[in-house]
């Protein structure tokens, strides 16, 4: 075992609680511990260092995204149906820390087998995780986790976008044409007009913006944090990122202009509930066709054709389009990446977790992954086509090469849900000024660097 991540897990330890106190239920199938199971068996198996000479029975999944729960728990009885195997399958609910759960699973020798990550989030099991470079599904992807040192460790299962999507039809009754929103300026007008017709086209509001720091820090000092991190650039550019990392600077010029963006989104969101409502209700207000704009990225679109099918077809089954989060003029990029990963624990049931991994990446597992869990699939050989209302925009800024990485991913572990991620909420509140919020940043995420 690795004594140093060990070390470091247990100095974590003593967060886990607060975490765990701080994040509320966020729906209906949400336990009392924020994670749902599989009704088959327990979510995590003693890690002993299990011998897979024996033949398993058994191997437990701990997923991330709450968004195809149900889609998961169909790809794992198809997987026992076809081998015998029953894989157990924990979902943790939107907000969830999922990798302070890990860490107490882990300090209590109860890890499953195979487990998200997240790109930051892979320094911590430094070490402790298996070594997938000889599987055959490796060669048929390019998003797989690398690492210089302990080679493949992560296993790509979809792809996702980052960008401010619309609802396309609602755009065009109100004689917009998406197309030419390249700029705040271009934005700007168009949420005037969309705000001055919001009674005869059925709107809440313009945008739905949510900040609430206790459950959706992921999705502002993550996603959105991420658009000024990487919005504009080649993939490879990690300009400002490594200001972060090298003296935990931002570019005031860059930074500015995206305070006052962040600054747009609020004033034309949802005053009701934009600071204390729920990832579910964001999500089904868009489905209903209730804001124009959601500050949501792809992954929202399994949600739209499955939890509120119901509310999106009685909204007309609205085709989406996704903007660029163009705070500067010339911004032409959405941000797509393998949002996460699934890493196999090497004390656990290392082949069996590989053999389920393989099945994944075939023909079997990809229709499922693909048809029912709507994942843009990152295998070159998949022939399966997402019925995701968000496959073809994709595609197309994907053909077309306008496309920016998620650099967000390489920041230190747990920075938005433990320091940035309220300061978007206080910004939201009116307690900042554009300045004030671009300072308070700064100066946030370094006190976060020099306590990491």
């Amino acid at each position: 075992m690795n004594t140093k991540k060990l070390t470091s897990l247990v100095l974590a330890a003593g967060l886990c609680a607060s975490v765990f106190s701080s994040c509320g239920s966020t729906g209906s199938e949400t336990k009392s511990d924020n994670s749902t199971q599989s009704s088959t068996g327990a979510s995590s198996t003693e890690s002993s260092g299990a011998d897979d000479s024996e033949e398993v029975q058994e191997i437990s999944l701990f997923n991330g995204k709450s968004e195809i729960a149900d889609q998961l728990l169909d790809l794992a009885a198809a997987y026992e149906k076809k081998t015998g195997v029953k894989v157990n399958v924990e979902t943790a609910a939107a907000g969830v820390d999922s990798q302070a759960k890990l860490k107490a699973y882990f300090l209590s020798d109860k890890m499953p087998d195979i487990f998200v990550c997240e790109g930051a989030s892979f320094e911590s099991w430094e070490g402790l995780l298996a070594d997938l470079s000889g599987e055959s599904w490796v060669s048929d992807t390019d998003a797989a986790y690398t690492d210089k040192t302990y080679g493949t460790v992560g296993f790509p299962y979809t792809t996702e976008a980052i960008g401010l999507t619309y609802n396309a039809d609602l755009l065009e009754k109100a004689g917009i044409d998406p197309a030419s929103l390249t700029g705040p300026s271009q934005i700007r007008s168009a949420f005037e007009k969309l705000d001055k017709q919001k009674a005869s086209l059925g709107l809440t509001s313009v945008v739905g913006y949510y900040v609430d720091d206790e459950n959706l820090s992921w999705s502002t000092g993550n996603h959105l944090f991420g658009a000024y991190l990487d919005s504009g650039l080649a993939r490879d550019d990690t300009t400002y990122l490594d200001m972060i990392e090298n003296d935990q600077s931002l570019d005031s010029k860059r930074f500015s202009a995206y305070a006052d963006f962040v600054k747009l989104l609020s004033d034309y969101s949802d005053q009701d509930n934009m600071i204390k409502g729920t990832y579910e209700q964001q999500v089904e207000a868009f489905a209903s066709g209730k804001y124009a704009f959601i500050t949501q990225g792809s992954w929202i679109g399994s949600l739209l054709t499955s939890t509120y099918k119901d509310a999106y077809q009685k909204a007309g089954n609205f085709k989406v389009g996704m903007l660029p989060y163009a705070f500067e003029d010339g911004i032409d990029t959405i941000l797509t990446s393998s949002p996460s990963w699934w890493a196999v624990l090497k004390e656990g049931h290392t082949d069996a977790a590989k053999a389920f991994l393989s099945w994944c990446a075939g023909d079997e597992g990809q229709k499922i992954l693909v048809e029912e869990a709507n994942c843009i699939s990152p295998f070159k050989s998949c022939s399966y086509v997402a019925s995701d209302p968000f496959s073809e925009v994709l595609s197309g800024y994907i053909s077309s090469g306008k496309t920016s990485s998620w650099h967000w991913m390489n920041l230190k572990e747990g920075i938005a849900s433990n320091a940035t991620g309220a300061l978007y909420r206080e910004y939201a509140e009116g307690k900042m000024t554009p300045d004030t919020f671009t300072q308070q940043m700064e100066e946030t995420i370094r006190s976060y660097y020099k306590s990491m």
